[in-house]
């Protein structure tokens, strides 16, 4: 759990991938959001139950790739929230198993999109203000969730500790990734909190100041 002006971000790890899905409220509140639900959709509804949060007001995708949206239409059915999708990705989240290229992986279900977001927009959802951000690169349609109150970036497969988001994937490209993670670290703080998709938990001047993919930044 992190908490940070009075935001309570909630990381389950889910899925053979360890994919990083966060609940997140004002503390205490019965209303909440989720970002990325990429799988065990049981254990995240049950999570819900048990944090009392009784209004999920919105599911937030950072991008469609399988391991990020596995449990998306079980979730979205249970709670009847909302799915914001980024709306380049629109059609991978609607037909998802045509783009599960893996064997062992699955089924997903897919889902259509409730809401899209392309960047650009403020999105007022259980009291918290989320700015969303184009960060292309990883996929294209990619988009990062900003608490800037807050000093919190949900930054999906964009920026990880010590690390970065593939660019070997459709889609992907590596000057337009570090061109995202730039345009993180010129609108924020070093000490805002990054939550990833995958691994631990960091903050841009950690990343800025130690991981080897950012050379190029430090450098410019």
């Amino acid at each position: 759990m992190s908490q940070s002006a009075a935001v309570d971000v909630r990381m389950f790890t889910v899925g053979p991938l360890q994919e990083n899905c966060y609940v997140v409220r004002r503390s205490g509140a019965a209303a909440a959001v989720i970002v990325d639900p990429g799988e065990e959709a049981e254990r995240l509804l049950s999570a819900l139950d048990a944090l009392g949060i009784t209004d999920l007001e919105a599911i937030l995708l950072t991008h469609t790739h399988f391991d990020h949206v596995g449990a998306v239409a079980p979730v979205a059915r249970a709670t009847g929230a909302p799915v914001y999708c980024p709306e380049l990705e629109t059609q991978v989240l609607a037909n998802i198993m045509d783009y599960v290229r893996w064997a062992g992986f699955g089924p997903y279900e897919s889902y259509e999109a409730d809401r899209t977001v392309a960047g650009g927009e403020t999105l007022e959802l259980a009291g918290l203000r989320f700015e969303v951000l184009f960060t292309p690169g990883h996929s294209p349609g990619h988009v990062t969730y900003a608490l800037r109150d807050a000093g919190a970036l949900f930054s999906g497969d964009v920026l990880f500790q010590g690390s970065v988001g593939r660019v070997d994937l459709p889609g992907g490209d590596w000057p337009t990734l570090l061109a995202s993670i730039d345009s993180l670290m010129q609108a924020f703080p070093d000490e805002a909190t990054v939550y990833p998709g995958h691994m631990g938990i960091t903050t841009l001047g950690r990343e800025r100041a130690t991981n080897p993919f950012l050379r190029e930044l430090a450098q410019s």
